[in-house]
């Protein structure tokens, strides 16, 4: 009877036992293959003489044994697998993937064939990478410099990041800040090189920057976010709004919002305001200059919309098309400008009664329960229906009716809330050049440096974010700032007010400005030569936006 000994196992083996076995067969396997093929070091050979015990893994090269064997790294040196950052500066190969340790086996006798069968993978791919990074920047041919297209949708959040810092965008001096702040009011663009060798200390680079941030904003009120108004009745919810109540200041605030709106359009008229957003709290509307977005006119999308508005505009007498859905013959008649409307409904009614005709002729006319007047009516106004609040609703309004819609949004009762956190609120207007009531704001910026794992260990990596109203001009700006000051290599995420993504439709092409004429007629609107000549190209997005934006070399490629 075996007596219970505590801590005792009748299987257990004693390391040193359990470490000779290995070291035999490790020997005994490195005569079979490589007693030929690589002459042992003398210090091995005065050890293995002593008795001494030998590691059996392969010496790293460069580390004083003079062995050819591959280089590798010893596997049990640090278990998080992360290379000691006092060590890179001195590594002769590069690394890759393929130097960090595999699975690990039972016996150290198979780890050693592991390290022999990957010797050869790991020289080879040790010289494509040589090869590689042998060639210089001049023997890659240059890549074609591609503009981005005109996004008129309007960014809530921009994220740029690059391997160079952002520092340059940080804690701007007094003089610097009030240089932008008297560009952007003056319309004094600045074109800055390709390549900036210290961005930090360009002057010019940091008052370009202040001044692509600035942008104009009615009304104006410190405790609330006027961007976006659709759908932010949570976040303005438990605000303090005493215009909510009081009918006298809510006419108040109409009618300074009314006198600012007016000044706008005006503005706009006169080709020295190149766009403005109306923000409602259920639909956006984009007014745009003549000669923008590949128009010889005035244009304004307005989106979403509802059967409710798009027949109060046609009781108004004004012009408009859905061009979404031209393809539908059935819904131009329904949306079709208001004098030929009842000539049109009087048609469609007529079709009606012929498609009922064949049932006289087969004789059942009786048997079968004619639809009547009010179900032949809910089913041709069901297409109409399901398209609201949809992409699909979106209204474009063109030349001298523009101003009809000004009058039109003026005097809507359902512009405004009636209830809820935004009741009495009137809409956002959105400029890139002041008006008459607006109140000058700032995107804000923030720019952050962190450290990422990569394969030679951490590097750093830095971002710069900015938020808030980004509309067109802004974010061509600070692409062209970026540019110069990140030598023409960063990445960029964009987060879109997805209500906002349909303006990038095409409008008809019946009416094509001259070529040449739109730089002169809008000289004066207030956005940098570059910037008018992106907008004024038809846009290309159709009902989507851009949501990645990777400059390389210079050349932009994108994601929409």
């Amino acid at each position: 009877m075996a007596f219970s000994v505590p801590g005792y196992s009748p299987s257990f083996k004693k390391p040193p036992e359990t470490l000779r076995l290995r070291r035999k067969r490790v020997r005994s396997l490195g005569a079979d293959l490589s007693a030929g093929e690589r002459p042992e070091p003398e210090p091995r050979r005065a050890a293995r003489a002593a008795g001494l015990p030998l590691r059996p893994f392969p010496a790293v090269a460069g580390r004083g044994d003079g062995g050819p064997g591959p280089a590798g790294r010893n596997p049990f040196a640090r278990l998080d697998n992360r290379p000691r950052a006092s060590a890179e500066p001195h590594d002769v190969l590069p690394r890759g993937p393929q130097q960090s340790p595999g699975p690990f086996s039972d016996s150290n006798q198979e780890n050693d064939l592991l390290l022999e069968e990957k010797s050869e993978g790991i020289a080879a791919a040790e010289s494509i990478q040589t090869s590689r990074g042998s060639l210089s920047e001049s023997d890659i041919p240059p890549a074609e410099n591609t503009e981005l297209p005109a996004d008129w949708s309007i960014k809530t959040r921009l994220l740029f990041t690059s391997s160079q810092p952002f520092s340059w965008a940080d804690h701007f001096k007094a003089q610097e800040e009030a240089e932008g702040l008297v560009q952007h009011c003056r319309a004094a663009g600045a074109t800055l090189p390709q390549g900036l060798q210290d961005p930090k200390l360009s002057t010019e680079l940091r008052c370009a920057f202040q001044q692509s941030l600035v942008y104009w904003l009615h009304p104006a009120f410190p405790w609330l976010s006027l961007f976006p108004r659709i759908g932010a009745d949570r976040r303005m919810s438990g605000k303090t709004n005493p215009w909510s109540n009081d009918e006298t200041l809510q006419r108040i605030l109409m009618s300074d919002w009314s006198v600012s709106f007016t000044s706008l359009y005006n503005l706009l008229k006169a080709k020295l305001c190149p766009y403005f957003y109306v923000c409602t709290h259920q639909f956006t509307v984009l007014f745009r200059a003549a000669g923008l977005a590949g128009s010889g006119v005035a244009t304004a999308l307005m989106a979403p919309t509802t059967r409710g508005v798009r027949e109060a505009m046609r009781n108004e007498g004004i012009e408009f098309s859905l061009p979404l859905i031209k393809e539908s013959g059935h819904e131009t008649k329904a949306t079709g400008t208001s004098p030929g409307h009842g000539k049109e409904q009087a048609i469609s009614d007529e079709d009606e009664e012929e498609s009922f005709s064949w049932l006289e002729e087969m004789g059942v006319q009786d048997k079968i329960k004619k639809p009547d007047i009010f179900s032949i009516k809910l089913r041709k106004e069901k297409h109409e229906v399901q398209m609201d609040h949809r992409p699909e609703s979106v209204v474009l309004v063109e030349g001298a009716s523009t101003f009809m819609l000004l009058n039109f949004l003026i005097n809507c009762k359902s512009l405004i809330a009636a209830s809820g956190p935004q009741a009495g609120l009137p809409p956002t207007l959105l400029s890139p050049i002041a008006f008459r009531g607006a109140t000058m704001q700032m995107l804000k910026a923030r720019s952050v440096s962190v450290k990422t794992q990569a394969v030679s260990g951490f590097r750093d990596r830095f971002s710069l974010e900015i938020t808030g109203p980004v509309m067109p001009h802004a974010l061509h700006a600070v692409t062209m700032l970026l540019g110069s000051s990140q030598s023409g290599s960063f990445s960029a995420g964009l987060c879109t007010h997805e209500p906002t993504a349909v303006f990038n439709i095409c409008p008809p092409a019946d009416r094509v400005p001259a070529q040449g004429t739109v730089r002169e007629e809008l000289a004066r609107c207030g956005l940098h030569p570059k910037t008018l000549d992106q907008l004024s190209q038809a846009p290309t997005l159709g009902r989507s936006a851009l949501r990645s934006v990777e400059m390389s070399n210079y050349s932009c490629s994108w994601r929409s």
